[in-house]
């Protein structure tokens, strides 16, 4: 039996937003939660068929895949979870019902620590060329003294004797379940008696980590790069979370940026837009000789190819654009408006051929 398209099992657009999605979710996740339908096997399947659109479609990376490639490759979603994987993985979102419970869902299961966000702002040219960069990290990381558990050498934390380790006490009230933290445990599960003194019973300590991230070429401003675990300490031994770094790119001052094309504006004088030019235009390697051509226009672009910025993760390299601006000579002298006035009745007289000896005057008085 094909599966159902995730955006028709929540009711949502294509385009929709992630809190779109997670107010979809809550509502299908709310209606049809086993403990608001007791032994009704249609509610319980959309209640999965719904947490496994979710998991896909709140994170980029899954949504990007699937929104490309479908079903394909997703390695069967939720498969054979059970309706407590579900509730350890959203939590969050049953206990925001109104304080309505996650059911039997233990408050000791390892929980992936938080992602973090580093904005480093890089040079033009380390944007284009690519860069190793050294970065200094505040986090959490697990005490060392209690490998994270919080609890004193020769210690362990013990099973809250109050909720049973769930971190929740429930009260029932008609066909609603209503939970609250346990005042006993403050919803850990777990109660120490002899706290380790490095972390005070805490299992986390502050720490600066120093690491290198890597600065592909050519990537672009606002890209954001993941490094897998170097965010904070996850709980009961839950792994760490991410670290995004965003990219923010200064402005250069020779070149300007169209995706993976440069843009470089040149001015010239307009004798050389008339009778054409060689000009020195500079790239991200060496300046290289360009030929303008005759009768140029203020504001021509033309392009070079295989000049501008690599494709991040790719062969591919975008193109120099060189745009001319003409210039109009300002305070000339009287030779020069003399000059001029005689090839401006020459245009008048439609003579379009100016004599070898007329333009190089022009050019040695003009240009």
């Amino acid at each position: 039996m094909s599966k159902r398209d995730y955006y028709e099992v929540l009711g949502v657009e294509k385009t929709a937003s992630f809190e779109e999605i997670k107010k979809a979710y809550r509502k299908i996740a709310f209606e049809n939660h086993p403990d608001r339908n007791p032994d009704n096997k249609e509610a319980e399947a959309r209640f999965k068929e719904a947490a496994e659109a979710y998991d896909v479609l709140r994170d980029e990376e899954k949504r990007a895949h699937y929104d490309r490639f479908g079903h394909t490759d997703m390695n069967g979603g939720f498969g054979g979870f059970t309706n407590e994987d579900i509730f350890s993985q959203f939590g969050d979102i049953f206990e925001n019902f109104f304080g309505f419970g996650g059911g039997s869902r233990s408050a000791n299961r390892p929980t992936v620590g938080d992602d973090l966000r580093y904005n480093l702002t890089i040079t033009f040219r380390q944007a284009a060329k690519g860069d190793d960069v050294r970065l200094t990290i505040p986090r959490t990381a697990n005490c060392p003294d209690c490998g994270g558990t919080g609890a004193a050498e020769g210690s362990k934390p013990e099973t809250c004797t109050q909720c049973g380790g769930k971190g929740q006490v429930f009260v029932q009230q008609g066909p609603f379940r209503f939970a609250s933290t346990c005042p006993k445990c403050q919803g850990k599960g777990t109660v120490i008696s002899k706290p380790c003194p490095r972390c005070k019973g805490d299992g986390h300590i502050q720490e600066k980590r120093e690491l290198t991230v890597h600065i592909p070429a050519g990537v672009y401003d606002g890209a954001r790069l993941r490094l897998r675990g170097e965010g904070e300490a996850g709980r009961n031994g839950g792994p760490n979370g991410d670290l995004y770094v965003v990219i923010r790119i200064e402005a250069d001052k020779v070149f300007d940026r169209d995706g993976q094309d440069l843009i470089y504006s040149t001015k010239i004088p307009f004798t050389k837009a008339a009778l054409g030019a060689k000009i020195k235009v500079p790239t991200l390697d060496e300046d290289i000789e360009f030929e303008v051509p005759k009768g140029t226009q203020s504001g021509a672009v033309y392009r070079v190819k295989g000049k501008g910025l690599p494709y991040p993760g790719d062969k591919r390299v975008g193109d120099l654009l060189i745009e001319v601006i003409v210039e109009t000579p300002t305070d000339l002298t009287a030779e020069q408006t003399e000059l001029l006035q005689a090839l401006d009745s020459l245009f008048e007289k439609h003579d379009s051929k100016l004599t070898s000896k007329l333009k190089k005057k022009l050019k040695d008085i003009i240009g």
